[in-house]
C-alpha cells in the first residue's frame, strides 16, 4: 500500500515505518478516517515505535505487553492529560489488531491492556437565554451578515460539527422537505431536521447572501456546490467557522466555539423532552453512550429547577 501520501517518515525502522503506513492507509481508504485523525494516529504511532526502538525491539512480533505498558508509562511521565493517553492507547490497540489481521504480527500484546479511565467532563453549554442573545444580535448588512447568521443558526438549530457545516453542498439541502443531509465522521450519512429560524436564515442567505460572495480575481474559482462560502467565493474552512463563532460570541459576552453550539443544541433538546434515541440519530453518534453524557447536563438542569421551586428543598 502507498504510504507516501502520509509524508516521509523518520528513519528509525523501515519495517515499522511500512506497517504504520499500511495501517494509516487502511484507516483513510477503508474506514474513511479524517485527515485530523490520520495525523494524530501517525504522531502517536511514531512515538510508540521510537519507544520500542529504544527498548531494542526490531519487529512487531517481538512486542510484549510489558513493552506497551512501558510506553504508557513514558506518556504519563511526560504529563499528558488522561484523554491524550487514552487516545494513544486506542491508536496502539487498533494498530496491533490490524497487524495481527494482516499477518504482520502473530499476537496482540495489547489485548488485555484497558484504556485509561478519563474523568467524564460535562459538555460546555450555554443557556437558552444566551443562545437567544447570540442569535438575536444585529448582524452586518450584506452577504457576509446573511451568511454568518445562517451559519450560527444552522450550527445551533441542527447540532452540526464545524466540519459538517463546511462540508454541506447545495444538493444536501431540502428546505421544502425540512431536512439537511449531513456527512459526519467516517463519511456516515444522516438526515437532520431543519425548521424555524435556521430554515429562514438559510433561505435568506441563499437568496441574498451566497449569490454575492464571488471571486474577485479571475484566477480564483468560485465553489459551485458549497453552501457556506468565504468572501472569495470558495468553500469556508473549519478555521473560519471557529473564528466567526468566537467573534459573534464575544460581541454578546460569551466565550464560544462551534462545539458549544452543538452541545447546547443537544442539551436544550433534552430539556425540552426529546427522546435520547432520536437525539443520537440527529447528532450522528454511533453509540448511544456518547449521547448519554447529555443526560448528566439535563439532570443538572432538573436539580436546579428543583432547588429553585420546591418550598422545602433548601431547608437544613
Amino acid at each position: 500500500m502507498a504510504g507516501a501520501a502520509f509524508g516521509p517518515p523518520p528513519v528509525y525502522n523501515q519495517v515499522m515505518n511500512e506497517s504504520i503506513d499500511e495501517f494509516l492507509t487502511y484507516l483513510s481508504v477503508e474506514r474513511g478516517a479524517s485527515p485530523h485523525t490520520i495525523s494524530a494516529y501517525r504522531r502517536d504511532l511514531i512515538e510508540y515505535a521510537q519507544t520500542l526502538g529504544s527498548r531494542g525491539i526490531d519487529t512487531l512480533r517481538e512486542v510484549t505487553r510489558e513493552d506497551v505498558s512501558a510506553h504508557i508509562g513514558v506518556l504519563r511521565a511526560r504529563g499528558l492529560a488522561p484523554s491524550s493517553v487514552e487516545r494513544n492507547v486506542a491508536a496502539i490497540k487498533s494498530f496491533h489488531r490490524f497487524c495481527v489481521r494482516e499477518g504482520i504480527a502473530d499476537e496482540q500484546p495489547t489485548a488485555r491492556i484497558p484504556l485509561p479511565k478519563v474523568p467524564q467532563r460535562l459538555p460546555d453549554v450555554i443557556s437558552i437565554d444566551d443562545a437567544e442573545r447570540l442569535l438575536s444580535q444585529l448582524f452586518p448588512e450584506g452577504p457576509v451578515g446573511h451568511r454568518d447568521r445562517a451559519l450560527l443558526e444552522t450550527l445551533y438549530g441542527c447540532g452540526l460539527r464545524a466540519s459538517e457545516a463546511t462540508g454541506l453542498d447545495l444538493e444536501h439541502l431540502n428546505l421544502d422537505g425540512g431536512f439537511v443531509r449531513v456527512f459526519g465522521k467516517g463519511s456516515k450519512e444522516r438526515l437532520v431536521p431543519v425548521s424555524g429560524a435556521a430554515e429562514r436564515a438559510l433561505r435568506e442567505y441563499l437568496a441574498h447572501g451566497r449569490p454575492f460572495l464571488r471571486a474577485k480575481k479571475a484566477s480564483l474559482r468560485q465553489d459551485p456546490s458549497a453552501v457556506f462560502l468565504n468572501q472569495r467565493g470558495q468553500r469556508m474552512s473549519r478555521q473560519a467557522v471557529y473564528g466567526i463563532v468566537r467573534a459573534y460570541g464575544a460581541r454578546v459576552g460569551l466565550e464560544l466555539h462551534p462545539h458549544s453550539l452543538r452541545h447546547s443544541f443537544a442539551t436544550h433538546m433534552l430539556e425540552g423532552g426529546a427522546d435520547l434515541r432520536s437525539l443520537q440519530e440527529m447528532l450522528g453518534h454511533s453509540d448511544i453512550s456518547t449521547t448519554q453524557i447529555y443526560t448528566h447536563v439535563d439532570r443538572a438542569h432538573l436539580r436546579e429547577e428543583y432547588l429553585s421551586t420546591h418550598p422545602r428543598a433548601r431547608l437544613r
